[in-house]
Parts: structure tokens; sequence; C-alpha cells
């Protein structure tokens, strides 16, 4: 199932701490860039923290600004973003800023802690997500309720076990210039295991005496399990299909080959240069050393699965993969029978042992460079 893009937002001091032990909130954020927070709420579909958050913090979680709120009414969309909140006990209270401002609620739990919130009468829709919580089970559930965009503001512990289910599509980062010291204090951060690879810098800007870090993740997912770095491949190689020259005769296709610490290895779409018969995959994987070790363990990023029958030449994309070692391909659309009938490249490659994953989502925007193709 898709999952809403999930976007990390925390401020953290020089040393890494979210807070110190003071019995009043700790700001680090400057006026500016609490602007800023308000203005991507105003974007968001739902706000989530933690209850320990709600416990430590006794956030509002609002829009503030109320010409942002207007214009998402304008847009069609409610005043407040969702509101929702996380806990495995069912311990909430009652009395918290959180369930008296803004609109709708939600209220993530387990069996056990259902039983508990329920009895709460919080105003709020109490989900249960199994005997533990289960963070895609979560997604899969917002994502059913309309939420494309979800903003995750803490705590540490939240963060961090999005981060270590490569769930997290972003994360923003402000950097506070102060020290807090104490090592009783909360981190952003908790030990455990990460994906691999660094985290790609897409923005770095300075307000006031703070600076904004934007980072995305690149590692893929391992197997069939995908990660929020897989939707941003994939969107890559739908990009680099609006690139193809047109064609009445094949299809426009992009293609990505990508290591398992999140390093390009190479790109390609079809036609691509001086060969008017390329194929995307064909042609991303001739700029790669055949004996690059990081193939075995690279994920082959394709708007259209690679084909298993050509006529233009005599190896079909997915015994090139095979023949590379790529043991896993990610792509955003069957083949239909334009050009071949019952192609099935993914069958191809999946009786081999290759992982095949299709993410649907993004089929629309593969199909878009080839609509004259479809009738």
């Amino acid at each position: 199932m898709p999952l809403p893009y999930v976007l990390l937002s925390a401020a953290v001091s020089l040393d890494g701490y979210l807070d110190d032990t003071g019995p009043e909130r700790l700001l680090l954020s400057s006026p500016a860039d609490f602007d800023r927070v308000d203005e991507v709420r105003a974007s968001v579909d739902a706000i989530l923290v933690g209850a320990g958050t709600i416990r430590a913090d006794n956030p509002r979680l609002l829009v503030n600004s109320p010409s942002r709120r207007a214009a998402r009414v304008a847009s069609g969309r409610p005043e407040y973003p969702l509101k929702v909140t996380v806990s495995g006990s069912g311990e909430l209270d009652p009395g918290a800023r959180f369930w008296h401002t803004g609109g709708e609620k939600v209220v993530y739990t387990t069996e056990k802690g259902a039983e508990r919130a329920r009895a709460l009468g919080l105003g709020a829709d109490v989900v249960s997500l199994g005997p533990e919580l289960d963070w895609r089970r979560l997604l899969e559930d917002l994502d059913a309720r309309g939420v494309r965009r979800l903003m995750v503001e803490g705590g540490g512990r939240i963060h961090t076990q999005l981060l270590q289910e490569g769930l997290a599509d972003e994360l923003q980062l402000v950097l506070a210039p102060l020290f807090v010291g104490d090592p009783s204090a909360p981190r952003l951060f908790g030990p455990g295991g990460y994906q691999q690879g660094r985290l790609r810098l897409v923005e770095s800007r300075r307000i006031e005496d703070v600076v904004l870090m934007r980072y995305e993740p690149t590692a893929p997912g391992i197997g069939t399990r995908t990660t929020a770095a897989d939707h941003h491949w994939l969107r890559l190689a739908c990009e680099l299909a609006e690139l193809c020259p047109p064609s009445r005769t094949a299809f426009s296709v992009g293609a990505v080959v990508v290591a398992s610490d999140g390093t390009e290895l190479a790109r390609g779409h079809s036609r691509e240069g001086d060969d008017p018969v390329v194929h995307a995959e064909e042609a991303a994987l001739a700029k790669i050393d055949p004996a690059d070790p990081r193939l075995g363990s690279a994920t082959v990023y394709s708007s259209l699965e690679p084909c298993a029958h050509r006529a233009s030449r005599p190896a079909p994309c997915a015994r090139l993969i095979l023949e590379a070692g790529v043991r896993r391909v990610v792509t955003a659309w069957r083949e239909p029978n334009t050009f071949v009938v019952d192609a099935d490249g993914s069958g191809l490659l999946a009786s081999a042992g290759v992982d095949v994953v299709v993410l649907r989502e993004f089929e629309d925007r593969a199909k878009a460079p080839n609509r004259h193709l479809l009738g």
C-alpha cells in the first residue's frame, strides 16, 4: 500500500539535545524559525507527536497564522491538519491542550492501550495497531484517511524508530547555537540499527541565529521491504523517462542503478545519446564496470518493468540485469501488451531469485510520457 510522505521536524542544541531538564521547555528555535514551522504545518495533512511529548511539552500543535488557516479552507482542506499521537500504553492526560484545540484527532495504540484510551473519553478516534505498535500499519491507516503528507514533531524515540525502519522521507533539522551538556536530558536520536549510507543534504539555510538543514535518506530497501528512499529513486527514474526522444514504436523509460549504501552508480533512459534503440536499463548498466562489487547488492529502479523480449537487441533488459548480478528491482508499471503480449519481465526476474517490487502509486507518472502509445 502507498504510504504518506513522512517529514521529521526537530530542533537540537549543538551537542544534540532536544531539551534540558528544567521545568520549562527549552526554546531552541528563533522567532523566524517558529514561523517557518507554522508554514510547514499549514502545508501538511497531519501532525504527529508521541504521548511523551504531550506529557512533557503540553503542545497545542496548531497552525497559528490566520491567513494560512484561511488558505487551507479556501483550498478545500480542514482549517487545521489532523492531529495524531502514539501511545503504546494508552495512558494519556485528558486535560492536555492537545485534545481541546484544533480539529480532528487520532490516537494509535496497542490492543491493551486501546481499552484504556477509549475509557478516557478523549474525543479522538482510537485505533489499535495490534499487540505491538506497528509503524507501517499506522502509516497505511493514515493514507486511507487521505493523509498524503505527515509532519512528525517528536519526540526523539519516534524520530529514531521511523528512521531505523526506513519510513522517513525527509529530516528537517534546526541547529541552535547553544549547549545543554546534561547527560540526563533528552537527545534527538537513540542507539540502534540505522540504514547504512549517507543522507543527502538538499538544503541548508540560515534563519536568524539558527541553521535549517534538510536531509533525505538514500539507502534502498532490502528484499521486498521498501523504504522512503525507494520512492525517491523511482521518482527520479520516472523523471528520466520524460527525457526520452518521442517514439511511436517503443516506450519511454528511465532507470537508475543504486548501491545498497545509497550511492547512485548510473542512470539512463530510452534512446539515450546516439543510440536510437537503447533501453533505459541497458544504458545505465553499460556505464558501470561489470566487475564493480556493489552490483550484487544494488537495486535497479525502472519506470517500466524490464523487458523480457525485444527485437532490437539479442538480450532483453531482464537478462542484462541477471547477468550483472543485480538481485533487486523496483518498478512502477507492468509492461502492457502494446508491443509484446504477456512480456512479464518481472516474472522472469523473480523466477531467477530477484526481488521485484512494484510501487503502483508511481504508475501514472511512468505512463505520462507514453500516453500516445496507450490509446
